[in-house]
């Protein structure tokens, strides 16, 4: 049992700062953050190159110390040190809430285990920033970050998830996005969903629809610049693998069809599960002889 008074410490130690920073507008740093920053004693940024064009941009002129995932290991116990000597250190990571997708969540279980107290700051955060401009549910959500890159892997992931009724946040670069949609529909089938880029930047964009919709506009518009996907949870109604084994071609069709799907992604996904092409199950579901 561990008790934290956030501004009423007296052990002397110094206090770690979790500082958010914007995930693309300057003018999303809060007073708060920019105080705390012209304040602490160290900043501890995922990468100093980045967050020296903030701390220009606001003024401060402070020291940094990089802090990144192949360096964590190594840093921690001299930041823990700093800290015990009564030094008050940020942590910031390139864009949005640190200690997520970044060590920084290492340094907080090391802190937190010295009885050094850790702040927090609210502020940005790229993922509920979408869930709530989104038009899927809000609540409840999940939030996953970056997804598995393997297929199978990644197919895997997917099918554990897919009965879940939450809405689920995932990130994803631009380059990887197409095919993790389609692994998506392969698994989901034709969920609603929202593909939203650029968040916050001038070139920001929410493409809302089901997966297949998304795709074709991708196929169309390609993405460029950071990406992320809100994805509505499950219904209950999406069939388990074993209920297709003993459907013809055509029942399948068929049953994807009655779920909500159009025909020619009904065909897409039968194929895709039959490990056929789309072209045979076509002529089959259609009865068309070579």
């Amino acid at each position: 049992m561990q008790i934290q008074k956030s501004f009423k410490d007296t052990s002397g130690n110094g206090t770690l700062y979790l500082v958010p920073t914007p995930i693309g507008n300057m003018q999303d740093m809060t007073f708060r953050a920019v105080d705390t920053l012209k304040n602490v004693d160290l900043i501890a940024s995922e990468d100093t190159r980045n967050t020296k064009k903030l701390l220009n941009y606001f003024e401060i002129d402070k020291p940094q110390e990089s802090f990144h995932e192949h360096n964590a290991s190594v840093k921690i116990p001299g930041m823990i040190e700093k800290l015990h000597d009564g030094l008050s250190i940020a942590q910031v990571s390139d864009a949005g809430l640190p200690s997520i997708s970044d060590p920084g969540h290492d340094l907080v279980k090391v802190a937190i285990e010295e009885n050094i107290p850790v702040v927090a700051l609210p502020g940005a955060s790229a993922g509920i920033t979408a869930l709530i401009a989104s038009g899927i549910s809000p609540q409840p959500h999940i939030f996953y970050g970056f997804l598995p890159r393997k297929k199978n892997q990644q197919i895997a992931f997917f099918q554990e998830k897919m009965n879940y009724p939450e809405s689920q946040i995932f990130y994803e670069s631009p380059f990887r996005v197409a095919d993790t949609l389609e692994n998506m529909l392969e698994v989901y089938g034709d969920r609603q969903i929202n593909l939203v880029r650029e968040l916050t930047k001038i070139y920001e964009e929410y493409r809302r629809g089901t997966i297949s919709e998304v795709l074709a506009s991708i196929e169309e518009f390609p993405i460029k610049g950071e990406c992320l996907i809100i994805v509505e949870g499950s219904d209950g109604l999406e069939k388990a693998e074993s209920d297709f084994d003993s459907l013809s071609i055509k029942e399948e069709i068929d049953s994807y069809i009655e779920d909500g799907d159009k025909t020619n992604v009904a065909i897409k996904k039968t194929a895709k599960r039959r490990q056929l092409t789309r072209q045979d199950v076509y002529k089959e579901y259609h009865e068309i002889e070579d």
